[in-house]
């Protein structure tokens, strides 16, 4: 699962003109796109947690530069020790994440790219699309894995 997961996340990294696989999506085995989705939507539910945490960092971080004598006192106050725990709960987060896919690519994609975009959806970030034909070699059947919301390679070359 982790194999499957990763590499639905890494195609969002790849050129989409020319490319062999459209963006967010994998092919594979029904049983095992159905097994996996589970899978995927708890770690984007986590990176949209700590999407959200490190915003919130941002928002209340220090106008001082790090190590600076200012930013020294700026920690000890209020504002300062809100901003540490959000921090905390960011890395804690972000740790989470790579312990599971084991791959700081992953990760970043993840929380850059895939969690700011369902930020306000509540769940259902993947649908899983069984493909008509079955494979050749042991005629299981096919499914795509993907992520919602995002219009697939099929849509847009209909539309030219």
């Amino acid at each position: 699962m982790r194999n499957l997961t990763r590499a639905l996340i890494l195609t969002l990294d790849q050129e989409v003109a020319g490319a062999a696989k459209a963006s967010g999506r994998i092919r594979t085995t029904l049983a095992k796109a159905k097994e996996v989705r589970p899978f995927v939507e708890k770690l984007v539910t986590t990176a949209v947690k700590a999407k959200k945490c490190l915003d919130i960092a941002n928002k209340i971080k220090s106008p001082h530069e790090r190590g600076s004598d200012e930013h020294k006192k700026w920690r000890a106050t209020d504002a300062g020790q809100a901003w540490l725990k959000e921090q905390a709960k960011y890395i804690q987060r972000r740790r989470q994440l790579f312990d599971v896919l084991r791959s700081k690519k992953a990760v970043i994609l993840l929380i850059e790219q895939i969690a700011p975009r369902f930020e306000d959806r509540p769940g259902g970030y993947t649908r899983v699309a069984k493909i008509a034909k079955r494979r050749l070699a042991d005629g299981a059947y096919l499914a795509y894995i993907e992520f919602v919301g995002e219009p697939t390679r099929l849509t847009v070359e209909s539309k030219s």
